[in-house]
């Protein structure tokens, strides 16, 4: 049931673009009930759901659903999950104007150990500090997840980076 559940659900997002802006209740409704078929309360449905309504420009309605997901233990059940529900979440804290509260949730994610989401961590944390007026913080976080990516000029951009935010010995 497990493996065969999170098929479905990755086949349900594989067609969200098929979905006209419109019918965004009638994808909601399939990730709803894809979310029925789980124990109630499981943070993978909470997840799933809070998914649906960020995706289809309701912000608001997914804040409290992200935040129940990673309560119940998102993180525990699926490490990968928690940390998109944490990217996710502060994501939609800042376009719900509580960009403070994205930068306090991700802040400690970019000491997490490393994977695929890395990037995705600085570039929110970078739109959540810019949307506290830090932007320095935030360009600095964007270049420094940009260096790696380059052809060329990946150490300078690294060091660039890093001078946004600490000023260079004389």
């Amino acid at each position: 049931m497990e493996q065969d559940w999170e098929e479905r659900v990755t086949a349900a997002w594989a067609a969200f673009d098929d979905y006209a802006e419109e019918d965004a209740a009638g994808f909601r409704a399939v990730v709803d009930a894809l979310a029925d078929e789980l124990p109630a309360g499981d943070p993978r449905g909470l997840f799933e759901r809070a998914c649906a309504w960020d995706s289809t420009g309701h912000s608001d309605r997914a804040v409290p659903l992200y935040r129940e997901a990673l309560a119940g233990g998102l993180g525990e059940v699926s490490q990968y999950k928690g940390r998109r529900a944490k990217i996710q979440l502060s994501s939609s804290l800042r376009n719900t104007g509580h960009p403070e509260e994205g930068v306090k949730l991700l802040s400690p994610e970019l000491l997490a150990p490393s994977d695929e989401l890395d990037d995705a961590v600085r570039a929110c944390l970078a739109l959540c500090l810019s949307s506290m007026g830090r932007d320095r913080e935030g360009l600095s976080l964007a270049l420094g997840a940009l260096a790696p990516h380059l052809p060329r000029y990946q150490r300078s951009m690294a060091n660039y980076a890093r001078l946004l935010v600490e000023p260079e010995e004389e």
